[in-house]
């Protein structure tokens, strides 16, 4: 009997002793098995995205991510499709568009099936270049805003009011509680 194991993540055989790691994948491994038009829908893709400008494109686990600081899109290859996921401010209104998902409170993630090199143009492309013009803003962390104020306790008052009303609330926390405390008839009827 050999040693080794199967590996959880990707089912490969690993000998005893030797080196693995599946988390480790590269654009070319995972565009490998695709066919001959969904390998030219993502060549255009591709094309199409590095001439927005600077920005890093690099294969993690089962996605192809195009970042500049934040990632703005990304695609899964599937073996009839490549889905893209593009993170923008909106949900995209469009028949082209399969699924909609809010992962933030800034970021919309539009999720669009591509089959064919023809549907890598307008209004595609443009939404492409949208989420990158986009991306800075979006992967930003938002400024501290009313809401965050209220949830740490704060108040949506201006300064003055807010002061008054933290008076007042000490005021009332300092002055002794009157508690009303049942009189012996009542004890003894709940007994």
């Amino acid at each position: 009997m050999t040693a080794g194991h199967q590996c959880y993540h990707c089912k490969q055989w690993v000998e005893k002793g030797e080196a693995h790691d599946c988390w480790t994948t590269t654009e070319a491994a995972l565009t490998a098995d695709l066919s001959e038009e969904l390998r030219d829908a993502w060549e255009r893709l591709r094309e199409t995205a590095a001439e927005f400008g600077e920005q890093r494109i690099y294969a993690s686990h089962h996605s192809i991510m195009f970042a500049r600081k934040a990632c703005y899109f990304f695609v899964r290859p599937k073996k009839k499709f490549l889905e893209l996921c593009m993170f923008l401010d909106r949900p995209i209104q469009s028949p082209h568009v399969r699924r909609v998902e809010r992962p933030s409170r800034t970021k919309v993630a539009n999720v669009i099936r591509i089959t064919h090199r023809d549907e890598v143009e307008a209004p595609l492309t443009d939404w492409l270049r949208e989420a990158y013009e986009q991306s800075e803003l979006l992967g930003a962390k938002p400024p501290a805003n009313r809401s965050s104020a209220t949830r740490r306790g704060g108040s949506l008052d201006p300064p003055e009011k807010a002061a008054s009303k933290k008076a007042k609330s000490k005021k009332a926390q300092s002055s002794p509680r009157k508690t009303k405390r049942p009189t012996p008839t009542k004890r003894a009827k709940r007994n």
